[in-house]
């Protein structure tokens, strides 16, 4: 039960619905074992006016005895079904109780998880996949919700039913009572054992199915791929085994739980066996009476299935903390990025990469170099470089989705760790390599990133990003719904209106990480022109593969192995011979050829 404690300050939090059910629990239970006396009496009194109404054969009398007879039967049968139906609205009260509360808490932990998905760094998102992300928020929390729910009512209702019944077995007759629980020590020792075998192979089915979940999620991302290469049957083969192996460890489950049910019932049929034989015996010596022995048997039934229940209670609780294990490894990872809890500030922009190295955590890989500039406020900066010579590494950095792991980052002068990191991140537009676009309206991308949703702003920066005419091209212009992750959009459209929601919110900082390369040139230079008058006095930052995209900056940075190899304007660079100048002649040469 350790890992179902970070639960217990949720049952707290809605005590109020706990306690009443509880208390819901015991007013059920009582009138549950009232219905046991109540039976008792009725067996007793039908033996005992079967002997009176056959002592009276023959007389006038007869008739009135068995008219009484009649109406007690009657008031047992009447009393038997009051307290039936007392007893369901209790029950009705107890699920409305602890059932909603479990509710309750299932949405309280989804958003609990989620918002703390939401401030782990980027390096988590990099060392999990976005099934098992998924599946932990999904199928764990509902697991855990059983356990809340179901689980707790059930528990709570078979530990209070065998306390009362216990005591009231013990009241009525000791020796008996004794010998009707013999089989439950035995049921102790099977339900230990169970539980551990449950436990581990839970957790195993959970881990199988994020696999699967991961596998599946993957490949429906990916369709296009899929098709393109018809490598359906091979996906489909890959799926039918993780099915498969999900499948074997879910029967290894059930066969351990279809082998509890039928122990249980056997260990009840013992007790009533035991019942009976002892409970005749004592009939005999005058102990108690045939009466006891019904009331006996009543009770006995009453366990009956909260002891079958048992054991699917128990592989809810077992299901439910292998659930909750899992949810707490991520609900106890800290951010590798944590922001200072300082007030917002406006920033002009200067930055200053100072002597600048870093390794990427999850690989080991040494990415940035001992790597120092400044850019000033109004500048437009070009970054260009081979892949992998550390360019998107610095737009990470800038954005402070990693911190640097020698060197700093100064912005106005200021370490970047310093600054609150919403309003500083709040104050940058970037537009990453991988352009993602989500399942909404293209106004709706296109606002994303404003904290006010303005249609004239929207189609002014669509106007800006070159896309606005291809926007009003389509049926339902910026209202058209496009499909997951863009799809319904080409290349070059996607990063156009991925452009047009970094600029929308006027932005201090402009990041372009190589976002323009579906772009072709003339759309290219239009986008250029258009970011001139957008960004003046703010600083501009592009990385990108062309020099004709980067030819006009003010300060072009050549990056190589980690490191800044060049720097200075294009005429300067192209004076030097070097990197730059051999990049320059090489894409003209390429241009001149596929012309």
């Amino acid at each position: 039960m350790k890992h179902l404690a970070y639960l217990n300050k949720f049952l707290l939090k809605y005590r109020w619905r706990l306690i009443p059910g509880i208390l819901f629990v015991v007013i059920s239970n009582i009138f549950s074992v009232l219905l046991a006396p109540v039976v008792r009496m009725a067996f007793d009194m039908v033996a005992d006016n079967i002997s009176i109404y056959e002592l009276f054969n023959g007389f006038n009398r007869q008739a009135i005895i068995y008219k009484i007879f009649g109406s007690g039967l009657l008031l047992f049968g009447l009393v038997v079904l009051g307290l039936s139906l007392v007893r369901g609205l209790f029950l009705f009260f107890m699920r409305q109780t602890i059932i909603l509360m479990s509710r309750h808490i299932e949405y309280d932990l989804k958003n609990e998880i989620y918002a703390h998905y939401q401030v782990l760094s980027l390096a988590f998102y990099r060392r999990h996949n976005t099934g098992d992300l998924m599946n932990r928020v999904t199928e764990d929390v509902s697991r855990v919700r059983m356990y809340l729910g179901p689980g707790i009512m059930y528990s709570l209702n078979t530990i209070i039913l065998f306390v009362m019944v216990i005591y009231l077995m013990l009241t009525v007759n000791t020796r008996l009572a004794i010998f009707s629980i013999l089989p439950l020590p035995i049921l102790v020792l099977i339900i230990f054992y169970i539980n551990n075998v449950i436990n581990f192979r839970s957790e195993k089915i959970q881990e199988r199915l994020s696999i699967l979940s991961s596998f599946v999620q993957e490949n429906f991302s990916g369709i296009r791929v899929i098709k393109s290469y018809v490598r359906e049957n091979y996906v489909r083969k890959n799926f039918a085994a993780e099915s498969e192996h999900y499948k074997g460890h879910s029967m290894a489950l059930v066969k351990v739980q279809a082998l509890f049910y039928p122990t249980m019932l056997l260990l009840v049929g013992i007790s009533n066996v035991i019942i009976i034989y002892v409970g005749g015996v004592e009939v005999m010596k005058g102990n108690i009476s045939a009466g006891n022995v019904a009331e006996f048997i009543v009770y006995l039934n009453m366990l009956t299935f909260p002891v079958m229940s048992l054991g699917w209670v128990t592989s809810l609780i077992q299901r439910a903390s292998a659930s909750q294990k899992r949810i707490n490894e991520f609900l106890y990872e800290q951010p590798e990025i944590v922001s200072p809890k300082v007030p917002k500030e406006n920033i002009s922009g200067r930055i200053t990469f100072d002597n600048v190295s870093f390794i990427y955590p999850d690989t080991g890989i040494q990415a940035l170099k001992s790597v120092s500039f400044t850019i000033n406020p109004g500048e437009m900066v070009a970054i260009i470089g081979r892949t992998g010579s550390g360019k998107s590494t610095i737009a990470n950095l800038l954005m402070r989705m990693y911190d640097t792991t020698g060197g700093e980052v100064l912005i106005d002068g200021k370490p970047l760790p310093q600054y609150n990191l919403e309003g500083y991140r709040s104050q940058i537009g970037f537009v990453p390599q991988e352009v993602f676009l989500f399942s909404d309206t293209i106004a709706n991308n296109i606002a994303f990133s404003a904290d006010v949703w303005d249609m004239p702003v929207v189609e002014q920066a669509a106007k800006d990003a070159a896309v606005y005419k291809n926007i009003m091209e389509l049926e339902k212009g910026f209202e058209t719904l496009i499909g997951e992750r863009g799809v319904t959009l080409s290349g070059g459209q996607k990063q156009r209106v991925s452009i047009a929601r970094a600029i929308v919110k006027h932005p201090q900082i402009l990041v372009f990480d190589d976002c323009l390369s579906a772009v072709d040139t003339r759309t290219e230079e239009e986008i250029l022109n258009n970011l001139g008058n957008v960004m003046k006095g703010k600083t501009s930052i592009i990385i990108a593969h062309r020099i004709s995209t980067i030819k006009n900056a003010d300060k072009i940075l050549v990056m190589d192995n980690g490191q800044i190899i060049e720097q200075g304007n294009h005429e300067y660079l192209m004076q030097q011979k070097g990197t730059y100048f051999e990049l320059y002649e090489k894409q003209l040469l390429e241009e001149e050829e596929n012309a």
